[in-house]
């Protein structure tokens, strides 16, 4: 591929170090997503990394890295929630075009931005503008998906009432973190519970020099509580304890 905007063999090098190997068709649609997102940018703010180099290891990279965290299996039904400028779901959509993908978020300006991406790398996802918290007690959605996933979103209790719901008994919802993740764990251990998940799994590593990241994997063990989630302002005032 020529004159590309991202270093291509930076991203395919890279990606191969989680196990994934980018074909070509998946390459030019990772290309095409990172000018987008820059053009984008200029009218809407969606990311302060905006630099080729950036865009690729900060976003590209770092959504990938769920799969080595997660055994994703073929056609998995998966909610990004607060998916903002579409990370982590649409790299992995990119990777994993069998994948059955929701994309929420409660802004529908950044979901607009997601639609046009979507039209111009010829993917399909569905694309849902809601709060996490209401759309969490639908029953279109609630415990319909084998995984749902977020990034960078709020500390991992708080998340953890926004997302399990979402999650059928025996699915995950796996958390992307940066660093002191361990903290939060310890403090999100018991609501983790109270929502019907157990901590399975935690992968701590470098994103080669952008610092530390972890993966939490949180099973679903059982239903999720009716009461739960309950309205943000209440999340916020009495987190789970």
């Amino acid at each position: 591929m020529e004159n590309t905007f991202i270093p291509i063999r930076l991203l395919k090098e890279k990606a191969s170090v989680y196990g994934l190997e980018l074909d070509e068709t998946a390459l030019k649609r990772f290309d095409i997503y990172a000018k987008l997102l820059v053009e984008w940018n200029e009218k809407i703010n969606l990311t302060a990394i905006t630099d080729p180099e950036g865009i690729v290891i900060k976003h590209f990279v770092d959504s990938l890295t769920i799969f080595s965290a997660a055994d994703i299996g073929e056609g998995a039904k998966i909610i990004d929630v607060g998916t903002g400028a579409g990370f982590p779901g649409i790299p992995m959509l990119i990777a994993r075009p069998d994948l059955d993908i929701t994309l929420m978020d409660s802004t529908n300006k950044r979901l607009n931005v997601i639609r046009d991406i979507l039209e111009k790398i010829e993917l399909s996802a569905n694309v849902v503008h809601s709060r996490a918290e209401e759309a969490g007690k639908s029953a279109e959605f609630r415990e319909k998906f084998d995984f749902a996933t977020a990034r960078a979103v709020s500390n991992l209790r708080d998340l953890s009432e926004y997302c399990l719901p979402f999650v059928k008994i025996g699915g995950a919802f796996v958390s992307m973190k940066g660093a002191k993740a361990e903290e939060e764990i310890q403090e999100a251990t018991k609501a983790i519970r109270t929502l019907g998940g157990k901590i399975k799994d935690k992968k701590t590593f470098e994103l080669f020099d952008c610092g530390e990241r972890s993966i939490i994997y949180i099973e679903k063990i059982s239903s999720t509580p009716a009461k739960f989630p309950r309205p943000s302002a209440k999340i916020a005032k009495n987190p789970l304890r």
